[in-house]
Order: C-alpha cells, then sequence, then structure tokens
C-alpha cells in the first residue's frame, strides 16, 4: 500500500502567491479553516480578501426576528475577526444558509469577483466538508474557475487551493501556523454567536495540532491546505475527490 507520505505531506509550505480570494460558506469559516494562514499573508504584506457566501441567518436563530439580527450580528464578527487577521477586504453576500446550490447566477457572481480582485490564489472549502454549504461552496468555485479557464482567461489563472474547516480532506500543502495562532484564538473568540453553540475554537485548534502528525516537534500548529495543479480543471472536482480517495488502496506508489 502507498506509505504516508503519498497521502499527507512531511514539510510546510510557503504561501501562495497574491492577491489572495477566499470564499467562505459562513462568516467564521474563513477564519476556523485558514485563519493562521491570513495573519501570516498580512504579515507577509500579501493582500488578502474575504467573501462569504451566504447570510447565517441559520447559525442558532428559530424565528425570523431573531434571524434578522444574528444576520446583523455575523457581519459585525466577520468584520471584526477579519481585522484581526489583517484581511484587506471582507464582501458579505446575502444566499440563503443552508440553501446554496449549484446555481448559473452564483457560479457567474464567483466568477466575476475573482476577475475584479484580480485573484492569484482562490481558496474553497475541503471537498469532504459535511455542511452541505461547505461542499456546494467548493463546487461553485471550482465550476467558476473553469468557466474563466474556458473564456481564454487574458491573465494568469489563479492557483485553486482547498482549506479544512471542521474535518480532514485530502491534502497536498501543510501550513505552519505556529506563530500566529495567539491570532487565530483572538479572531475565533469574536464568534460568540457561533461559539455559543458549540465548542469550536477548541475543536479547530485540535484539527490544528492534529495535522503536525507528519511534522518535526517545533511545529506546534498547521493548518492543512490541497493545491490543484492547473490541468486538474478539465475534470470534475467529484472526478478528482475520487482520485485521491482511491491512493489510499494503491500499491506500489514510491514518490508523491
Amino acid at each position: 500500500m502507498n506509505p504516508e507520505n503519498i497521502l499527507v505531506p512531511f514539510h510546510v509550505s510557503d504561501l501562495p502567491p497574491a492577491p489572495w480570494v477566499v470564499f467562505a460558506p459562513h462568516a467564521d469559516d474563513e477564519t476556523f479553516g485558514m485563519g493562521g494562514a491570513l495573519r501570516l499573508a498580512a504579515l507577509q504584506g500579501l493582500a488578502t480578501h474575504v467573501i462569504v457566501l451566504t447570510d447565517g441567518a441559520l447559525g442558532g436563530a428559530s424565528n425570523p426576528d431573531d434571524q434578522q439580527a444574528l444576520v446583523a450580528q455575523r457581519k459585525k464578527e466577520v468584520q471584526q475577526a477579519c481585522d484581526v487577521l489583517g484581511v484587506s477586504s471582507v464582501q458579505t453576500w446575502d444566499h440563503a444558509d443552508r440553501g446554496l446550490q449549484m446555481d448559473d447566477v452564483v457560479v457567474e457572481q464567483i466568477a466575476g469577483a475573482l476577475t475584479d480582485l484580480q485573484a492569484a490564489t482562490v481558496f474553497f472549502p475541503g471537498v469532504l466538508e459535511l455542511h452541505p454549504d461547505h461542499r456546494v461552496t467548493a463546487q461553485l468555485v471550482w465550476v467558476a474557475v473553469q468557466r474563466l479557464q474556458q473564456r481564454a482567461w487574458r491573465g494568469h489563472l489563479p492557483e485553486v487551493w482547498s482549506y479544512e474547516i471542521s474535518v480532514q480532506s485530502p491534502v497536498n500543502r501543510l501550513i505552519d501556523i505556529t506563530s500566529t495562532i495567539e491570532a487565530k484564538q483572538q479572531a475565533m473568540a469574536v464568534y460568540a454567536s457561533q461559539n455559543s453553540q458549540n465548542n469550536y475554537p477548541e475543536l479547530i485548534l485540535a484539527l490544528n495540532k492534529a495535522r503536525t502528525f507528519s511534522m518535526s516537534a517545533e511545529v506546534k500548529y498547521v493548518e492543512a491546505f490541497n493545491r490543484y495543479d492547473p490541468g486538474m480543471l478539465t475534470e470534475s472536482l467529484e472526478a478528482l475527490t475520487q482520485q485521491a480517495v482511491a491512493r489510499y488502496f494503491e500499491r506500489g506508489q514510491t514518490k508523491p
């Protein structure tokens, strides 16, 4: 069977080129998923942009009045958290929480944002995320980048990276966030609306710690990503995910 180094990196990676455009299904996913990397980017002078796709109305509210207040609170929280992390700009779109679907209008909206922000790297949630909005966001962004490729894009196509939020997905890049973990914790603490629902910061820190399995001892926390090669854009995200899972069953591989 394939050895571990086929399935997970044994070294940390540098940050990808900027500007970054990070698509978050909900306000908090950008911080929980890649807050440490966002802070590293800010410290290196890289431009980063966060776009939240849904209004987050179902993140704990039970009636319409409460939902309206929650939407306003979550917009405030994401701006505060991104200020802590040094994010260059934040957009909050208003698609329905738990209502994201593969929709041509949303795909074109994403493609337009990538064009306007001159993205050099685009990020979307890992393909094995549990929340349906997370998985749909991944597919929406993937199709949007495919369309840019098909339109004889005049600039360089952005690098395409996925980031883990709540569970492990197939990855091939690990970023050492040991030096920015305190900033990430501070940003996660901003999300009072969501932290009252579960112990999310504790769970996220556990995931960031677990991802140090293949690292040297001085690396205390990492965030995990998957970088997709440009040639992969000719395939569906579903097919690429199946190929990634198949590596767990392949024999005879000796190098990544």
